[in-house]
C-alpha cells in the first residue's frame, strides 16, 4: 500500500478530471490520500472532496503565505472543524520567509494558534517551513514545553539540523518529489541518515512532479516515484518502504482507520 499524505485536490488543476486522478492513484496502489487546506475560504470545498471519496481525508488550516489574505485561523474554528470524522490534520501552517507574502509576526502568531489546536484536538500539525529553520525550531521547542503535540515537517527541503531537531521532538518528516530531483543530493544525503520509522511520503500535487514527470502536473499516483527513490536511498525494497511509510502514516494520523 502507498499513501499520499499531502496533496491539493481542490486546486483548479484537478477540476476537470478529479475522478480520473483518484482512480489513477488507486490503480497504482495509492490507497489513501490526504487533501490539504491552505486557507479558511477553501475548507468547505476541501471537505466536500474528502466526503465524496471513501479513501480521501483532509486537514483544516491556513498556509503561512495566506495568513494576511485569508481569514485568520481562529482556535475555536479550527477545533470545531477538527471534530469532523474526515478531518485528520491541522494545517498546513508554519513559516515561509522565502516569499514573505505575510508578515513574519502574523505567520508566527498563526503557527502558534495551529499548534494549540493540534495540542487540544490530538490531531497532528502539518508544518510548512521555508528559509525559517531557526524560528521554526524555536517555536516548536517553546510550544512543546507548554504541552506535547504530534506533527510532521511536510515536503522536507530544509537542513539536517532542522530534521534532527524535529525528530528529537517526536515529529515526523514527509518527503516529496523533490527527493528525485537531480539538484537535491543534499536532501538525499540528509534523508539517508534519518530513521525510516519517522518518514512519510507525499506528492504536494499539483506541484513538484517527480522524475520522470518533472515539469508536468503532479498527481497522487506519482507518489510511487518518491517511494522508489526512498527505497534506493535506504537500500530497501519498494514494498518494504511502502509498508513502513504507510505504518508511519497510520501511527501519526491515527484518526484514520486502517483499511
Amino acid at each position: 500500500m502507498l499513501i499520499d499524505s499531502h496533496c491539493h485536490l481542490n486546486f483548479p488543476d484537478f477540476s476537470a478530471d478529479l475522478d480520473d486522478v483518484v482512480a489513477d492513484a488507486r490503480s497504482q496502489g495509492v490507497k489513501i490520500l490526504q487533501t490539504i487546506c491552505t486557507e479558511i475560504e477553501e475548507f468547505e470545498q476541501v471537505l466536500q472532496i474528502a466526503e465524496k471519496y471513501e479513501n480521501i481525508y483532509c486537514s483544516v488550516g491556513v498556509h503561512p503565505n495566506n495568513c494576511e489574505k485569508s481569514q485568520r485561523a481562529d482556535l475555536q474554528y479550527l477545533l470545531e472543524k477538527a471534530s469532523n470524522i474526515k478531518v485528520i490534520g491541522i494545517g498546513e501552517t508554519g513559516l515561509d520567509y522565502h516569499y514573505q507574502d505575510s508578515q513574519i509576526s502574523i505567520q508566527q502568531e498563526s503557527f502558534r494558534i495551529h499548534i494549540e489546536a493540534a495540542r487540544i484536538s490530538g490531531l497532528p500539525i502539518i508544518i510548512h517551513t521555508r528559509d525559517a529553520d531557526e524560528d521554526t525550531i524555536n517555536i516548536l521547542e517553546q510550544e512543546m514545553k507548554k504541552g506535547a503535540f504530534k506533527g510532521l515537517i511536510h515536503c522536507f527541503t530544509s537542513s539536517e539540523y532542522l530534521a534532527q531537531k524535529s525528530i528529537e521532538m517526536g515529529l515526523y518528516i514527509s518527503l516529496s518529489g523533490i527527493l528525485t530531483f537531480k539538484t537535491a543530493q543534499n536532501i538525499r544525503d540528509t534523508v539517508k541518515n534519518l530513521p525510516i520509522e519517522r518518514l512519510l511520503i507525499e506528492t504536494d500535487s499539483p506541484y513538484l512532479a517527480p522524475l520522470p514527470h518533472r515539469g508536468k502536473r503532479n498527481q497522487p499516483a506519482y507518489v510511487k516515484y518518491v517511494n522508489q527513490r526512498l527505497a534506493e536511498i535506504k537500500d530497501l525494497s519498494e514494498e518494504q518502504v511502502a509498508n513502513i511509510t504507510s505504518e508511519n502514516f497510520f501511527r501519526l494520523f491515527d484518526k484514520v482507520a486502517k483499511c
